[in-house]
């Protein structure tokens, strides 16, 4: 992205960071370019995962089972889907900037991607292969071909200047029109950023606007909390270190295991313009659901 269009959208996307990881970033200044999906009767879809005490997917709750607060308030909910052999759409985002070539970083984000696309359907999944280092770059679009992903996984090489929470910015934008498909971005990077014009918290703003979880497997980070796990989990994706085999295949078996077990419910907006805070909960005890916190109201 040209440094003058990253200042635009960064501007139009302006967001404090919060201070803790507990915190939720609060979007400002929407631009049309943030869709929020409706139907003919304005209907909001927002996916949510469900775990038990244990960490456990719970695949099995009804419509009666959660409930909506948009700002502290109750909204109706007009439908719930849940489909295990649903169709997904993921986004490999793979990190080859300079910083890459530390610790052969690269190789260890060609693997992990690999073994994301294993665990893959490639009778139903759509995969795409996207890389950055100062841009975004589009390597294959979305295919169920996985062959030609992998050889040019293996054609990558790590060099320039980092600009990861830009790249996920545009990346976000380019899975969203996969509106009737489970989507996620999934990121192999090591976490350094020297040259976004976005922060997190903007970051944040552009994928939950559009409901796209981001999953952000890290093969160099020594932690799980700081700025790039907040934007994984702002979005209702998450944050897994990858440093080992063992580690990536844990994180990736989890958010797989997500992908197939998504609920997507459906409410009806509020009257009100602008960003809405909203938290979806369910009534059982025990049970915590992960979802973004956040959509957009009225028109934009």
């Amino acid at each position: 992205m040209r440094v003058a269009a990253r200042l635009l959208l960064a501007a139009s996307l302006a967001a404090a960071l919060p201070a803790s990881a507990s915190a939720q970033a609060r979007p400002e200044d929407p631009t049309a370019e943030q869709p929020v999906f409706r139907t003919s009767v304005e209907m909001v879809a927002m996916a949510a995962v469900v775990r038990n005490k244990q960490g456990r997917v719970v695949p099995t709750l009804s419509r009666d089972d959660f409930e909506v607060l948009d700002a502290g308030g109750r909204r109706p909910i007009v439908d719930l889907r849940t489909e295990i052999g649903a169709p997904a759409s993921v986004a490999l985002l793979v990190d080859s900037s300079g910083s890459m070539k530390v610790g052969h970083a690269l190789d260890s984000a060609r693997l992990v991607a690999s073994e994301v696309l294993d665990r893959l359907d490639p009778t139903r999944d759509e995969a795409a292969l996207l890389t950055f280092d100062s841009r975004l770059v589009e390597l294959m679009p979305f295919t169920r071909d996985y062959d030609p992903v992998r050889m040019r996984l293996e054609d990558l090489d790590a060099y320039g200047t980092t600009s990861l929470y830009d790249a996920i910015a545009q990346a976000a934008r380019t899975v969203a029109p996969n509106t009737k498909r489970r989507r996620a971005i999934v990121v192999l990077t090591d976490g350094a950023d020297n040259s976004s014009a976005m922060t997190p918290a903007e970051v944040s703003a552009v994928a939950s606007s559009i409901d796209v979880p981001v999953y952000i497997l890290s093969v160099g980070a020594a932690r799980t909390e700081g700025p790039l796990s907040d934007l994984a989990r702002w979005t209702g994706g998450d944050f897994f270190l990858a440093n080992t085999a063992a580690q990536a295949s844990a994180g990736i078996r989890q958010l797989i295991d997500e992908l197939r077990h998504q609920y997507v419910i459906a409410f009806e907006p509020s009257i009100a313009s602008g960003w809405r805070h909203v938290e979806i909960r369910t009534r059982r005890p025990g049970l915590t659901v992960r979802a973004r916190s956040w959509y957009l109201a009225g028109n934009y």
